[in-house]
């Protein structure tokens, strides 16, 4: 092979199916199913409206892009890929005026985003709580069904030669004339000129069991799931306290509401997060602060029931830039991990460059702040 990817998650399906499309021999290896780990676990976000000028937008914007072109490739129902937008609400003076100087940095880096009034908020939104002081619109957030794309991004990589290789694990990697020359899997070896660790949250196993490990550590988030609705929620919501959360680097419980629908009925509702380890436990009081949080912003959902909840766990590190590129410790491994909870929207432009990576091609970003070196004293 001249790839083998591991993990088949949405960056793993992304890296897969761009390797495939530049003519490249690829196998994907997961040891558990298809989009089974952290895409089972996200909402399926493509945002720019949360992310701090620098490296990570441009990578979002970048995403942006190629999300638009898949959509366009495949049929955007494949993906159930929805350019419905994003809209932050500002409950206070004070955060209405923090958010109007956030979106006015990221304007001058080409985000699309518009002040909006109270007034104008409850035109976009006209089940939102009428206790909001102004807000921020951004026209270029999505959202994708996260299994069902990365199950399509990988049956498209299959059409062009990908194999896929579920409940598949990873045991080690043989290196020949000071390179990763093979792959070690429960199901025998592979041998491999290139292995890209898009392992998600479990990346910093992959990585130190190949000699070069990384700082990822997995960050749980819960997700509360109502009855299906007709039309409630026509953008993707948050508050403005969400992009101070998703920045912070605390270990301890943290929530800001998160509201968006889906194309089957159903309204979503995050987000937490909070640094427990791989803790599957259920939280009812986390569940509970969830939802009255998200009351608070749609008074209308107090009598709505609830589905379901699920959680997953996203993978953080500690600067919140993720890990992309090719590893100078271990020539021929590269990583593709480390996204936290934006892994979604940022897998099309990764899965991209890390294609670049393994052709000879010259990224088409600057993967200088992504390199896995970066930690090396951290964990040394």
């Amino acid at each position: 092979m001249d790839v083998v990817v591991v993990g088949a998650g949405m960056v793993g399906a992304a890296c897969a199916y761009f390797c495939a499309e530049a003519g490249l021999d690829v196998a994907v290896v997961d040891r558990g199913a298809v989009a089974g780990g952290t895409t089972s676990g996200g909402e399926g976000n493509i945002l720019v409206s949360d992310k701090e000028p620098g490296a990570e937008l441009d990578l979002a914007l970048y995403s942006v892009r190629l999300w638009t072109e898949l959509g366009e490739r495949f049929g955007a129902e494949s993906l159930e890929l929805q350019h419905k937008g994003g809209v932050v609400v500002a409950q206070t003076p004070e955060a209405a005026a923090g958010l109007a100087k956030f979106a006015a940095r990221q304007r001058e880096n080409g985000i699309g985003a518009t002040d909006v009034s109270a007034a104008e908020l409850a035109e976009l939104e006209p089940n939102l709580t009428r206790e909001v002081s102004g807000g921020a619109y951004y026209p270029q957030d999505m959202q994708v069904q996260p299994m069902l794309a990365a199950a399509e991004l990988l049956r498209q990589a299959r059409r062009r030669g990908t194999t896929v290789h579920s409940g598949t694990e990873v045991l080690g990697f043989r290196q020949s004339g000071g390179r990763i020359a093979e792959v070690e899997t429960s199901a025998g070896p592979i041998p491999a000129r290139w292995v890209i660790n898009a392992a998600g949250t479990w990346g910093g196993e992959i990585s130190a069991l190949a000699g070069a490990p990384v700082p990822v550590l997995p960050r749980r988030g819960f997700v509360l799931v109502t009855e299906p609705l007709p039309i409630v929620v026509r953008h993707k919501v948050y508050t403005a306290d969400y992009v101070a959360n998703v920045a912070s680097g605390d270990e301890g419980l943290e929530t800001s509401v998160v509201v968006e629908g889906t194309q089957a009925g159903t309204v979503l509702i995050g987000a937490s997060r909070e640094r427990v380890g791989f803790d599957r436990t259920f939280s009812l009081p986390v569940v509970r602060k969830l939802a009255a949080q998200a009351i608070g912003v749609f008074p209308f959902l107090a009598d709505v029931s609830l589905l379901r909840s699920y959680l997953g766990f996203r993978p953080y590190c500690p600067d919140h830039l993720p890990v992309i590129g090719e590893d100078p410790r271990v020539p021929g491994l590269v990583h593709a991990c480390g996204h936290e909870g934006a892994g979604i929207g940022l897998a099309a432009g990764t899965g991209k460059l890390i294609a670049q990576v393994v052709s000879g091609t010259t990224p088409d970003l600057d993967l200088g702040p992504f390199r896995p070196d970066r930690f090396a004293e951290e964990v040394a």
